[in-house]
Parts: C-alpha cells; sequence; structure tokens
C-alpha cells in the first residue's frame, strides 16, 4: 500500500490576483503607447545656446530666421525650423539632419522674446513643472518593478507550496482518508516492531499509563542500513495509531534563506501540538542534526540554528501534549549528542537486517499480490537471498513478477525468482555484448578458478551457480556461493577460505596465460579489504597480537581525527601494512598451490562453462568430480 494523498497543513487559498494583473496590463500598455509615440516623433537636436543664436538669424530683425516656433518652458525653450539643417547635436557629438531642436537659455533676455516676436515667430509659453518628467522618468518604472515583484511573491506562496514561502514547514499531514499501511504489512523485523507497538498503544489508550505514572517516550530514532525498513515502520505507526501523522524530510527545513530553517521547525510543532495526540516523523534527520562545529573551516550556522531550535523544541513542550517525535537515519553516528540524550530521542530503535525466517515472511507480504507457480518455494529463496534487506526482497519479488509477465506466463515460477536474485545481485544479462574468443578463454578460467576453490575449500560457502554472461555495468562473468545458514560469527579460518577463493581467479590467469588482466579488481579490493579488517578490527594477527586499529570512518565528514593524534605508532602502521601482505601472500600461495594441482580439472570445467555459459553447482561438481552437501532445501 502507498500513501500516496497528502495535503499541507495548513491549507492556503491563493490570493485572487485579477486586479494585479489588470494594473499590470495598464501599465504594460502605457508603457508601449508612449514608447510608440516617442518612435514616431522626428530627431531632435541637442544644440547649443550659439547654434539655437545662428539660426534664429541674430537679433537683428531684418535678418532671415530658419525657426518657425517654439515653446519655452521656464530655460528650456524647443522650436521647430521651416526646412531642415543640419544641426550639432552636443549630447552625441553628431551632426543629424532635423527640423526640431531643443536647446538652454543662457539668461533671461527680453530683447530674445520681443525679437522673435517681430520675425512672426509662433511663441507658446508653458510653466515649469518637473513632475511629469519625474513620474514618466522614474516613478512608473519603479511601479512596474514593484508589480513584478508583488505578483512574483504571490504566484510563490499560493498553497504555501513556493520557495518563498519562508516560515512555513513543508510538513504534509496525511489524510486519514487514504489506505493505511498497517504492522501486518511489516513482516521480519518483530523486535522492531514490539519497539513501536508500544507507541501506537500510549496514544491510543493514554490513560492506562497515566494511572501508572507512565510517561511516554519524547522522540524514537529509527537506525539502520538503506532499505531495512525505517520509513515503511513509520507509515505503519501512522496507519495504527489513527492520529494527526506529520511527515517532513530533515532536508526540507533548510533553504537558502538565514533564519528559515529555525522557523519551519517552530511551524511544524506548532501544528503537531494544535492536531495533538499527534506524530511527527522527521526522515534523514541526519541532513539537520548532524554535529555542530565539527568540520574543518568551522560549521554552518544556519543548520546550526536549525538543529538548536528542533532540540528547543523537543525538551520544550511536556510529555502530557502527546506530541511524539519519530526520526529515521542511515547515519546515527554523525547525529549530534544533544539529539540522542534522554529527554529528546529517549528511545533508540535498530532496524537490522532480516534473518531467514524474516526474509521468508518479508517474501509472503510483497507476493500477496502475485500468482505464484506451484515450483516457487518462498523459503528456498529466503535462504538464497542472505544479507538482502526489505527493499531487496521487495525488489525480487518485483522483478520475477515482470520476467514472467515479459513471458507471457501465467504464474511466476522459481526460475524466475533466481534470475530475480541474480538481476539484483549481479545487474541484468547483456547478452548482446561481444567479447573476442580469447578474452572469452580468460572469463571461463577466471570464473573457475573461482568455483573450482569453493568446492575444494571446505570452509568456503557452497556453489551455487557460474556463469559467463556479462552482467550489468562491468562484470564479464560471476561466481554465486550462497550459505547453507544465517551466520552471525565467522571465524578466522572462514575469513581466510573467503580470501583464497577471491584470489582464485587472478590465480587461474597467472596459472594458464601467465598474465594478469583488469578483471580481478573487484576480487582484489574485496580480498584486501577482508584481510585489513581481521588485522586492524578483529584482532586476528598473530604478529600484532588481539589489538584494533580501526580508523574512523566519518573523517571526510567531520574532520575531527586529522586533528587528533593517531592512537598507534608509525612503526605500528608499518607492521600493520606488512601483516596484511603477508596474510594476502600466504592465501595467493595456496589458491596457487590447489589450482596447479588441480589443473586437469581446472581445464575440463573451463572447457565445459565456455561452450555452455552457464552452469549450475550440482553440474560443476559432476564434472570435477568432488561432492558438497549445497542442498539448501533439506536444511
Amino acid at each position: 500500500m502507498k500513501l500516496e494523498k497528502e495535503k499541507t497543513v495548513p491549507p492556503r487559498k491563493p490570493r485572487n490576483l485579477i486586479p494585479f494583473l489588470i494594473g499590470g496590463v495598464v501599465i504594460i500598455i502605457f508603457f508601449i503607447f508612449s514608447i510608440a509615440r516617442n518612435l514616431a516623433e522626428r530627431p531632435i537636436a541637442k544644440i547649443s545656446y550659439d547654434a539655437f543664436i545662428a539660426e534664429l538669424g541674430t537679433l537683428d530683425l531684418e535678418k532671415y530666421s530658419n525657426i518657425k516656433e517654439v515653446t519655452i518652458v521656464g530655460m528650456e525653450v524647443t522650436g521647430r525650423l521651416h526646412k531642415a539643417v543640419e544641426l550639432h547635436d552636443i549630447r552625441t557629438g553628431r551632426i543629424i539632419t532635423t527640423d526640431s531642436f531643443r536647446t538652454t537659455l543662457a539668461f533671461e533676455d527680453p530683447d530674445l522674446i520681443r525679437a522673435m516676436e517681430a520675425k512672426g515667430m509662433g511663441i507658446i509659453f508653458k510653466a515649469a513643472s518637473p513632475w511629469g518628467r519625474v513620474i514618466f522618468n522614474f516613478l512608473l518604472p519603479v511601479l512596474f518593478i514593484v508589480f513584478l515583484w508583488i505578483m512574483f511573491i504571490r504566484y510563490m506562496q499560493a498553497g504555501s507550496k513556493g520557495a518563498i514561502a519562508f516560515g512555513k514547514s513543508k510538513a504534509k499531514l496525511l489524510d486519514k482518508d487514504i489506505p493505511k499501511v498497517t504492522f501486518s504489512d511489516v513482516a521480519g523485523i518483530d523486535e522492531s516492531k514490539e519497539e513501536l507497538q508500544e507507541i501506537v498503544s500510549f496514544l491510543k489508550w493514554p490513560e492506562r499509563y497515566r494511572k501508572l505514572g507512565a510517561k511516554i517516550p519524547k522522540g524514537v530514532l529509527l537506525y539502520g542500513p538503506p532499505g531495512c525498513g525505517k520509513t515503511l515502520l513509520a507509515k505503519a505507526i501512522a496507519g495504527e495509531a489513527n492520529v494527526s501523522f506529520f511527515n517532513v524530510n530533515g532536508s526540507d527545513f533548510v533553504e537558502m534563506f538565514v533564519g528559515v530553517g529555525a522557523s519551519r521547525v517552530r511551524d511544524v510543532f506548532e501544528q503537531g501540538r494544535k492536531h495533538a495526540p499527534s506524530i511527527i516523523f522527521i526522515d534523514e534527520i541526519d541532513a539537520v542534526g548532524r554535529q555542530r562545529f565539527s568540520g574543518i573551516g568551522g560549521g554552518h550556522d544556519e543548520r546550526e540554528q536549525t538543529l538548536n531550535q528542533l532540540l528547543a523544541e523537543m525538551d520544550g513542550f511536556s510529555t502530557q501534549e502527546a506530541v511524539i517525535v519519530i526520526a529515521a537515519t542511515n547515519r546515527m553516528d554523525v547525529l549530534d549528542a544533544a539529539l540522542l540524550r534522554p529527554g529528546r530521542f529517549d528511545r533508540q530503535v535498530e532496524v537490522y537486517s532480516p534473518d531467514l525466517r524474516g526474509r521468508e515472511e518479508i517474501l509472503k507480504v510483497h507476493t500477496k499480490g502475485i500468482i505464484l507457480g506451484k515450483s516457487v518455494d518462498l523459503k528456498l529463496i529466503a535462504r538464497k537471498t542472505p544479507g538482502f534487506f526489505g527493499a531487496d526482497m521487495a525488489n525480487v519479488a518485483n522483478e520475477a513478477a515482470l520476467l514472467a509477465a515479459r513471458k507471457d506466463k501465467k504464474a511466476v515460477g522459481a526460475k524466475e525468482f533466481m534470475e530475480a536474485i541474480e538481476r539484483v545481485i549481479a545487474g541484468p544479462e547483456r547478452r548482446s555484448r561481444i567479447i573476442s574468443d580469447y578474452e572469452k578463454s580468460i572469463v571461463a578460467y577466471h570464473e573457475s578458478g573461482h568455483a573450482l576453490l569453493a568446492l575444494l575449500i571446505s570452509e568456503a560457502d557452497p556453489l551455487h551457480k557460474v556463469s559467463i554472461i556479462p552482467r550489468g555495468g562491468r562484470a564479464l562473468g560471476y561466481t554465486l556461493q550462497f550459505p547453507l545458514e544465517d551466520r552471525y560469527l565467522t571465524t578466522k579460518k572462514e575469513l581466510l577460505g573467503r580470501v583464497v577463493v577471491f584470489l582464485g581467479g587472478r590465480v587461474a590467469e597467472q596459472v594458464v596465460f601467465n598474465e594478469s588482466t583488469t578483471g580481478a579488481q573487484n576480487d582484489l579490493e574485496i580480498a584486501t579489504k577482508a584481510i585489513r579488517k581481521m588485522v586492524c578490527e578483529f584482532g586476528m594477527s598473530e604478529k600484532l597480537g588481539p589489538m584494533t586499529f580501526r580508523d574512523s570512518e566519518d573523517k571526510l565528514f567531520l574532520g575531527r581525527d586529522i586533528t587528533r593524534d593517531k592512537h598507534y605508532s608509525d612503526k605500528i602502521a608499518l607492521d600493520i601494512d606488512n601483516e596484511v601482505r603477508s596474510l594476502i601472500d600466504k592465501c595467493y600461495h595456496r589458491a596457487e598451490t590447489l589450482l596447479k594441482s588441480n589443473r586437469e580439472k581446472l581445464d575440463k570445467l573451463a572447457a565445459t562453462l565456455k561452450e555452455h555459459e552457464v552452469l549450475d553447482g550440482d553440474k560443476v561438481q559432476e564434472i570435477v568430480g568432488i561432492k558438497r552437501d549445497t542442498a539448501l532445501e533439506n536444511r
């Protein structure tokens, strides 16, 4: 079920913009007519006073004057000529041909007026009034800009969903009429559900707890890896509690304007109090709740101000208001310590990866609407998906249904589910990729090296499938191994066995072709990380002893450990590198010894794999003559 219908709270009706539109149209029309009128006028030359006297024919009444009429406004004179002449425009410095001019009188001269009257010129006197020019040149443009700004503000604030709705939070109130997600839709994380069912119980029957003096936690923090079901749990709480549920993302608080984040925090808590009992769900809270002033170059003032307001709101409202904050994060390690103390997020619920039974229950939830074939065994599929989270299992079920629909089948079979698992792990097949016969041989020996070592090393996970069909972006082949059961502890011997299998591809290339290729890049990366963890984190080094030398994983964000002294010396760092290299060399030598002593089996397996491209675990055992128990169904 999906929670899709949402509404913003409080709803705001967009204001009537018709008067503003009419006013804007009037101003625009006025400007258009003014510009058109100016364009229609003949060019006017701004001439000097001396040029004006020359055109006037000096003050001598008998000399001819080319001036036809003038308009005098204060000391400003504009006029028309009998015939167009070339005049020097003192504003532009150019010579233009025109019959209109403008000039400024140097001083008041009564004789000038009498001379123009005597020569029969038309003279028009106007009172000097600068307001018209001020209005046209200054006030109207300012009013037009103000109008555009008001229109922009009104448009952006319509419905309170615009970027300029400064202090309003973007919290969304889930509509009570939409389909609900309940705890029955959440599977595989039973302990986490039990923790949250208590919250729902308090919201439904608060008196039961208040009679005993119990106080509900003010905040609940859901943490775990991506895709484990944190947001789904929050939706289930909303569906079960039947109270107002506000949903907001951590990144919605902080925007480009200073102070917006703190204002939005106040607004969302105010809404929560108005609709109490209520739940405020903040997804990805690490976007706003990261530790303060922890990075190089100082902190982020706006985010810190938002966090401070969040801390104040969580610690400020009374528990009797029945407002509960639920937050989700993938990075609990970067959250500010003030958020995690009692009184704020009192309860911290880990949403863990599901075990075998949990994965089976998750598959049952996600296959409710899917027609399954008789060959489908959900328990077997769950065994073949170790380490998968709820989102991964949902993806597997959906991919299987899509594959069956693509083949126009009436039901989804076990084959589609296995193909879906491989698509999720390694990506879709790319049969269109054409590789040369030589490269195909290298890939066949590479994958055969992995597969043969998986059978020869008893502590390695059982082999399920080997393929040289390209998948995803770069993988030219892959080898799948599935454990027989969920494991929570791993021995040193098992870790070293896994590393030997990872190195099998590179060793096979060296043994057969006496050459190394780039195809082993991912194998070497995984093997090196595994060995370094054994030495630095698990204390599995005989030379360094049971000590941990783990480096902090949050350096790039926090910047704390760059300025802090290392807790081991340079000599220890060199010893760590030497021990990692030594263990890698031992694993490489073991893989080389096993493959050289079983060269005939390696050649036979590679030739068969090159011919058929895909082999399952049982077929590989039959080819090389090695038997291992891989019957997942019987366990």
